[in-house]
């Protein structure tokens, strides 16, 4: 057994989150930990997982991912194991236990387990040549594939599946996109935003079918068609699941802490052991998860400042955070509702030639929603009026042509 019981912080998983953590921490007037050790399931430390796209698509190197060298950790007495989960944890002795075999003492635990890409559970799709895209090593193996093969089916059109369309694509691949639902990223943009996106990337190659779903997957040593509810057979080299995360509650769960879909915390990211946190994509709040890196960001501020004692009574609350994407060069920005309903009036603008679009949701002179399409400048200053609630009436006549207008007019 290694370890020392006084003040020993265990950190499990090394992602983003995590990382954020750690330098919140450290800029702590206090440190309130004298050992911080991290267990990292991958093989590489904390690196910036939103530009894997960008790797994938030839755009960046693996280097330009890395959050901070290795001196970083060192100068800040912060040791990292790299390739070693956690697989146990005995609350009672307060220890964990890894894959190596090592048995390591905590005064606190924080769970930074993150989740795992969802699978439909459909026939077919533990065949060779199926795939996620969720880590560096995901990246690494469609990047290869994508020298070998030359026809893929992308599963899902939220964000992540439209980033693997258009990373493909650049590799050279003929890809066709999959979506369940009538139009592509349903859960940021409006129908008539999501068909806009549709057709700039039908028009940059990408081959999109919405509103259907596949039924199996067929092939014998690999992968070779997609068959889908009507019947139609897609052939493919390679079929990439992007239908969502679940959080990786098993550890929590194993070791008996209350989960729901993910692990319970309160709004100290406390979970049912109060010497366990957990924060990120792994932890539940209320009936909330989260799949953005933006609230396990706060969450890690409001951790850091709970741990070192410096703001004891911080809490962290969910709020409506706005997305903002660049999807095949497109930027997007979203916030708050995204479709009208029977007591919201629409603002709508559009310049077909430049192929930007401005949905406006406005109920009782309050702005409700945004979503925004090629030109997304005037984003922030939308979700400050969604989340402040003025009353826009003074400039409403010129609400959809942005904050200069709005700010002249009032």
């Amino acid at each position: 057994m290694t370890g020392d019981t006084e003040s020993t912080l265990v950190i499990c998983g090394h992602g983003m989150v995590s990382q954020r953590l750690l330098e919140a921490l450290c800029r702590e007037r206090v440190r309130p930990f004298t050992r911080i050790i991290v267990f990292n399931g991958e093989a590489s430390a904390a690196y910036n997982r939103i530009q894997l796209s960008g790797l994938l698509a030839g755009e960046t190197d693996e280097a330009a991912l890395t959050l901070q060298q290795d001196n970083w950790f060192r100068d800040n007495g912060i040791e990292v194991c790299t390739g070693e989960p956690v697989v146990s944890i005995n609350r009672e002795d307060r220890t964990v236990t890894t894959t190596t075999g090592r048995v390591q003492r905590y005064t606190h635990l924080v769970l930074a387990t993150g989740s795992r890409p969802a699978k439909p559970g459909l026939p077919g799709q533990d065949l060779p040549g199926v795939m996620t895209f969720r880590d560096l090593d995901d990246a690494r193996t469609l990047i290869d594939a994508a020298r070998r093969h030359r026809r893929a089916v992308v599963i899902g059109g939220g964000f992540l599946g439209l980033e693997a369309a258009e990373g493909l694509r650049q590799r050279g691949m003929a890809v066709t996109l999959l979506h369940r639902s009538s139009h592509l990223l349903n859960r940021q943009l409006d129908e008539i935003g999501g068909q806009i996106l549709q057709q700039h990337m039908e028009e940059r190659g990408v081959s999109v079918r919405t509103a259907v779903a596949p039924k199996a997957l067929l092939g014998r040593s690999m992968v070779r068609a997609v068959q889908l509810d009507d019947e139609t057979l897609i052939s493919t080299d390679l079929v990439l699941f992007a239908t969502g995360i679940t959080p990786s509650a098993e550890l929590a769960r194993a070791a008996g802490l209350e989960c729901d879909r993910g692990i319970l915390v309160d709004g100290q990211l406390r979970t049912s052991d109060p010497a366990i946190s957990a924060l990120g994509e792994c932890c539940q709040l209320g009936d909330i998860t989260f799949g953005l890196v933006e609230p396990g960001y706060q969450q890690a501020e409001v951790l850091a400042g709970v741990l070192s004692g410096n703001t004891p009574d911080a809490e962290y609350r969910p709020v409506d955070t706005p997305t903002r994407l660049k999807i095949s060069g497109v930027p997007i920005f979203s916030c708050g509702q995204i479709s009208p309903d029977g007591d919201t009036e629409s603002v709508v603008w559009q310049d077909h030639e430049q192929s930007h679009y401005c949905r406006l949701l406005i109920r009782n002179q309050r702005l409700t929603g945004a979503v925004l399409l090629g030109d997304t400048r005037d984003g922030p200053w939308y979700s400050q009026r969604i989340l402040q609630q003025d009353d826009i009436s003074r400039y409403r006549d010129f609400i959809a042509f942005g904050k200069n207008y709005c700010e002249a007019a009032a």
